[in-house]
């Protein structure tokens, strides 16, 4: 899920708040609007912020003892203050709070409980009660002497399992083991404990045997793999135990309340721009090296023709002439902060390349800084032909992966500053000169973002009319809406949704679906329906640098115009689709301190259609369809198997068992492909095929497959037939249908025309 963010003004009793509107457009009082907070993933140029887990070699002694720096105890202390004071739901820094953020901390340290042992807990849990004095006091000590207690369980647990490696294990015994955790009690010893880590090695090397490696080629990997885990222990610095911890304390009063470093601050700022400032490269850790796994098209590492996928880089210098500093085992944060820069400057990369052996010959190569637009993260359009009977619709999708919006452009009044309306609406431009019939929005997995951006997004399909109420802590609510004096089209649209869809992207599905404007499709959507501010904590004490980060704090809740909400509950669609999300880790229903569902009167509104009155026609057409669909009656299969996965918490150690168990998985997916034979054509076919090939268990983590293998595995997923998509393109053409036969349920032309 991503940081929630919105900037409605707070109480005027704070009027050192009011600075000045920054780069994020995210500070208190400022007229932009966000709700959603995009983490980036491998669409960012020289960014996977994830901890390097590798080293040259593995570290000796103990890990260091990392200790809190001054500005973390401030920013703690000025973070109580203000989330006592101004939260929607204000919750005093008590003992009782103490407990809770305490536990959430452990929780978030060792969610499965393979690392402390019961005695380590009682011994935390007995500083309950001193954790809000410390952290007015400005103290710091006890979160940190757990996370050092937590970096030495580390170093004894993997060094146990390293040794555990040396000798070989029965796999003739009938014995289990309880891989899901989360609920199991703590291990009561360390006796306990070491059986525990004992089956986990012993799962680890079994996945492997039965996916056909030899000992020694089983040694081997699970030798790096410990290693490199174990790595990481004497990796974390003191920002990482403060991130952490900070993140337990504001989720302990509520799932979407947050804190934010000077780094995530700066991610979040590009994640909403889609663009930065670097070389265009997609990096990932590999082996104890930065390796290219992504050029961006038209950055400079693409355009220089001097780097290739899977080049490492080894070094890195700034300018002409700057030192060139080793990065081979640095954390790749640590790397991408190197290789980003301002625009224009000359970045110098030592280069490893892809073919070449440790030893290998390195390569010197220059690059100047370019702006990159991160396209893979902007609306895009695809049409699809649907064929019923002997009609055919032409059917606009568009994608959008997030409601991003370059606040700081907007601010300084550039006329093209990037938006994802400003390009849903070019595309429905040229879907419309395309002639197709009808658009399908895809939000799934669009955890939300601008909130402006969403209430004009919806105005391109509605027109002038309120979108969304809100309601402060104070219980006055607001009424927001668009302008726009015409919809941008006025045509069949449906909105297809899922669990990931959240948020921005609830106010859209909600708002259409309350106008009657479209039919929702899919799965039920998060339920996020909290509205949060960006308070910027430097400015609020006047510091010149940044160096005590950025506070993400719900201050209002979301209403539809029907006077609902989606917190909680999410929008339900009108056309559900199976999916594999699982409500009960994923969705605001998981979190055990959700604010409750509730109402306030419905805003003033006039239904722009009516396709209620169409659903049970609808209904009964996708019934019939997917009866006879086969590839839809795959994917309900795989719903139904990942289900009854899911429920499964004990595995078997013992070979036979599990081989009996891999050969059934085999066994039917070799019939369903016999039975989809001939179903599709064989571009799809094979793709699947693929697909359910990659599904099978080879014992290996995604950095210990090659590069080349994890490529072509992403990309066979990627080119596998998209059965939810494809059967709601088919409901929106069975809509399109019905509209025709029955205009009086389409939308009205008073509302306007298209332009």
């Amino acid at each position: 899920m991503r940081v929630e963010l919105h900037s409605a003004g707070l109480p005027a009793a704070m009027p050192d708040v009011a600075g000045k509107d920054d780069a994020l457009a995210a500070q208190i009082n400022t007229e932009h609007r966000i709700e959603g907070y995009m983490r980036l993933k491998n669409s960012l140029l020289c960014v996977i912020l994830a901890i390097s887990t590798a080293a040259h070699a593995l570290e000796s002694g103990p890990p260091p003892v990392l200790s809190p720096m001054q500005q973390q105890a401030q920013a703690a202390h000025l973070s109580a203050q203000f989330l006592t004071r101004f939260h929607y739901k204000p919750v005093p820094l008590d003992d009782t709070l103490s407990a809770k953020v305490i536990n959430r901390y452990i929780k978030s340290l060792d969610p499965e409980k393979f690392f402390f042992v019961q005695a380590d807990i009682d011994q935390f849990t007995a500083e309950n009660t001193k954790l809000d004095d410390a952290i007015y006091h400005e103290d710091l000590r006890i979160p940190f002497s757990i996370f050092n207690l937590y970096q030495q369980r580390i170093v004894e647990r993997l060094t146990y399992a390293r040794e555990l490696l040396k000798q070989g294990f029965d796999f003739s015994q009938k014995e289990d083991y309880s891989f899901v955790r989360d609920k199991e009690p703590w291990p009561k010893s360390e006796a306990e404990s070491r059986d525990l880590w004992r089956k986990r090695v012993k799962n680890d090397w079994l996945r492997l045997k039965l996916a056909g490696k030899k000992d020694q080629a089983i040694r081997d990997t699970l030798g790096k793999r410990y290693e490199n885990s174990l790595a990481r222990a004497y990796k974390y610095k003191s920002d990482d135990v403060f991130q952490i911890f900070m993140n337990a304390y504001a989720t302990s009063i509520e799932p979407h309340t947050d804190y934010l470093g000077t780094s995530a601050a700066a991610d979040f700022d590009i994640s909403m721009k889609l663009s930065l400032v670097g070389i265009g490269a997609v990096l990932q850790e590999r082996d104890d090296y930065t390796t290219i796994r992504e050029l961006v098209a038209g950055g400079p590492a693409q355009l220089s023709g001097k780097l290739a996928v899977g080049d490492r880089i080894v070094g890195v210098a700034q300018g002409d002439k700057g030192a060139m500093t080793d990065v081979v085992g640095t954390r790749i944060d640590d790397v991408v902060k190197q290789i980003r820069g301002a625009k224009d400057t000359v970045v110098r990369l030592d280069i490893l390349p892809a073919d070449a052996g440790p030893d290998g010959k390195h390569k010197l190569i220059s690059l100047v800084r370019n702006k990159i637009s991160l396209e893979q993260q902007a609306a895009k359009k695809t049409i699809l032909t649907i064929k019923n009977g002997d009609a055919t619709r032409k059917v606009g999708v568009i994608t959008l992966p997030a409601f991003y919006e370059d606040f700081d452009g907007r601010r300084k009044g550039d006329k093209n500053f990037r938006s994802a309306s400003r390009d849903v609406a070019a595309l429905l431009a040229e879907l419309k000169k395309e002639k197709v019939d009808s658009v399908l929005m895809d939000l799934r997995n669009n955890g939300g973002g601008s909130l402006t951006e969403a209430v004009d997004l919806t105005g391109l399909f509605v027109g002038k009319g309120p979108i969304v109420q809100q309601r402060n802590a104070r219980g006055d609510v607001n009424v927001e809406g668009d302008d726009i004096p015409a919809p941008a089209w006025t045509g069949p649209l449906a909105v297809l949704i899922n669990r990931g869809s959240a948020s921005a992207s609830e106010i859209f599905a909600a708002a259409i679906q309350d106008y009657g404007r479209g039919v929702i499709i899919g799965e039920g959507s998060f339920g996020k329906g909290t509205v949060q501010t960006m308070v910027n904590l430097d400015e609020l004490s006047h510091n010149d640098k940044p160096k005590f980060g950025e506070l993400k704090m719900t201050i209002a809740q979301f209403f539809r115009i029907n006077g609902g909400t989606t917190q909680l509950r999410g929008v339900t669609p009108d056309i559900s689709l199976p999916g594999f999300s699982d409500p009960e880790s994923f969705g605001e229903s998981s979190y055990d301190n959700a604010l409750p569902w509730s109402q306030v009167k419905a805003a003033d509104y006039t239904p722009v259609g009516d396709v209620k009155g169409l659903l049970p026609q609808i209904q009964s057409r996708h019934d019939a369809r997917v009866e006879k669909d086969k590839d839809f009656q795959r994917f309900q299969e795989d719903v139904a198997e990942l289900n009854t996965l899911r429920k499964k918490r004990v595995i078997s150690l013992n070979e036979t068992d599990r081989r009996n168990e891999m050969n059934l998985q085999e066994a039917r997916l070799k019939a369903r492909g016999k039975a989809g034979a001939g179903d599709s054509d064989s571009k799809d076919k094979d793709a699947a095929d693929a697909a359910d090939l990659n599904r099978q268990d080879d014992g290996l983590q995604a950095n210990e497959r090659s590069l080349s293998a994890e490529l072509a595995a992403e990309k066979a997923q990627k080119s596998a037939k998209d059965v939810l998509l494809n059967e709601a393109a088919k409901i929106l053409g069975d809509t399109s249908d019905l509209l025709k036969a029955n205009p009086k349920f389409a939308m009205q032309p008073a509302s306007g025309k298209d332009k």
